[in-house]
């Protein structure tokens, strides 16, 4: 869900623009302009996701105080979980780099980059809800020509900068092709502002699945990273003596040599079959 606030400015009203473009058409647009403090009464949020049937929203806002501002957020149960308010301190569009465009519907590849997104517990949960707002519907499957569009966060010097670009898969005389990156747009420098964290029971809550969603686990078979299936097959102890083996005829005993080794009288043509010939 993506609105814009009472009072916006030309560079967040076409920030929102291309981030819808971005989202398309997993995403839906309001144009008309709605009174809305999402950290002051979230109310009106509650209202339009419900409505809406959307989890994620993202909210643009201007003013004196704040100018050129991005909220990004997230609903547990139509009531807002988590917010993250951005500035936007310098911002290209998708219109201003004239480069061919990726597809609509592509799903992006995420890339965060910087220590922060793993040591800063609210650049870490920023970017949880950044994965969660560009992933896009989860899939079985992807083929090597379908990545083609690659989204990268950097945390560095108090500022995220996100990027977008489109994969090119060049000639490199092997059957791997040579990667390179075209930046298609948009481009925003943000500084992070206020924040609205959930606490930390209400974030294990969330993240709880319902037991009729949750898959059974099946005895003796697991998975390595690559999700590669092994099975483990459990057999009883087997009687070697028992065992049946392949039978040859140059193991075969012979009939007088059977009967003379247990003592008894070869009969007159086993005796002429054993007598050595001269």
């Amino acid at each position: 869900m993506i609105m814009k606030g009472g009072n916006t400015s030309e560079t967040i009203t076409q920030a929102l623009r291309d981030i819808y473009a971005i989202k398309k058409p997993n995403a839906v647009l309001y144009k008309k302009k709605n009174i809305v403090r999402p950290f002051e009464d979230s109310t009106s949020l509650e209202f339009f996701s419900k409505k809406t049937d959307c989890s994620l929203f993202l909210f643009g806002s201007h003013n004196k105080k704040r100018p050129n501002n991005l909220v990004f957020g997230r609903m547990f149960d139509f009531h807002v979980l988590d917010m993250f308010e951005l500035g936007v301190e310098k911002f290209v569009s998708l219109k201003d780099i004239k480069n061919n465009k990726c597809a609509e519907g592509t799903k992006p590849l995420l890339v965060f980059a910087g220590e922060l997104f793993d040591s800063d517990n609210e650049l870490s949960r920023l970017r949880n809800v950044l994965t969660d707002f560009f992933r896009g519907p989860n899939i079985s499957a992807v083929r090597l020509a379908g990545l083609e569009h690659v989204l990268h966060f950097t945390a560095a010097d108090g500022k995220i900068y996100m990027r977008s670009y489109r994969v090119l898969l060049k000639k490199s005389g092997c059957r791997t092709p040579r990667v390179e990156l075209e930046e298609i747009g948009p481009s925003f420098d943000l500084v992070l502002r206020r924040t609205h964290l959930a606490s930390d029971d209400l974030y294990r809550t969330a993240h709880r699945q319902p037991k009729g969603v949750k898959p059974k686990k099946k005895k003796n078979i697991s998975h390595d990273t690559f999700g590669t299936k092994f099975g483990r097959l459990h057999m009883q102890k087997q009687d070697l003596d028992k065992l049946q083996t392949r039978k040859m005829k140059g193991l075969r005993k012979r009939r007088g040599q059977g009967a003379s080794e247990n003592g008894e009288t070869p009969s007159p043509k086993q005796a002429r079959t054993q007598e050595p010939l001269s």
